[in-house]
C-alpha cells in the first residue's frame, strides 16, 4: 500500500513533493498513484525502440515534469537524463536509462497496490 513512508524508502523526496501539494498527504498520494498508472512508460519504451525520438522526447519530457513535481526522484533522475539526450536527437543506446525508468515505474506501481 502506498504511504509516505513507503515513498521515502523508495527514494522520493516526500517533503518537497508534499510542499508542492500544500502538505496535503491524501492529495499527494492520490497524485502519485495517478502518475504511476500512466501509460507513458509504455509509450516511451515503444518510441525509443522504434527510434521515434520526437515522440520519445515528448513523452520523456512529460514523465520528467510529472515526477519532478512530485519529487519522485528514482523516476525523475533517469527521465531527466534521457530527456536531454532525446532533446538533442542523440542516436545512442538508451537501454540502461530506459531500463531504470521502467524498473522504477514498476516498483512504484507495486507500491500503489
Amino acid at each position: 500500500m502506498l504511504s509516505i513512508n513507503a515513498l521515502k524508502e523508495f527514494g522520493a523526496n516526500v517533503e518537497e513533493g508534499l510542499a508542492r501539494c500544500l502538505n496535503d498527504e491524501d492529495f499527494y498520494l492520490k497524485l502519485v498513484k495517478k502518475a504511476a498508472d500512466s501509460t507513458d512508460f509504455d509509450l516511451l519504451k515503444t518510441a525509443v525502440e522504434q527510434k521515434d525520438y520526437k515522440t520519445a522526447f515528448e513523452t520523456a519530457h512529460s514523465i520528467k515534469g510529472v515526477f519532478g513535481n512530485l519529487s519522485v526522484t528514482p523516476i525523475y533522475e533517469p527521465t531527466a537524463q534521457i530527456t536531454e539526450l532525446l532533446r538533442a536527437d542523440t542516436d545512442t543506446d538508451y537501454t540502461e536509462l530506459l531500463g531504470s525508468i521502467i524498473k522504477n515505474g514498476n516498483k512504484l506501481k507495486e507500491l500503489c497496490k
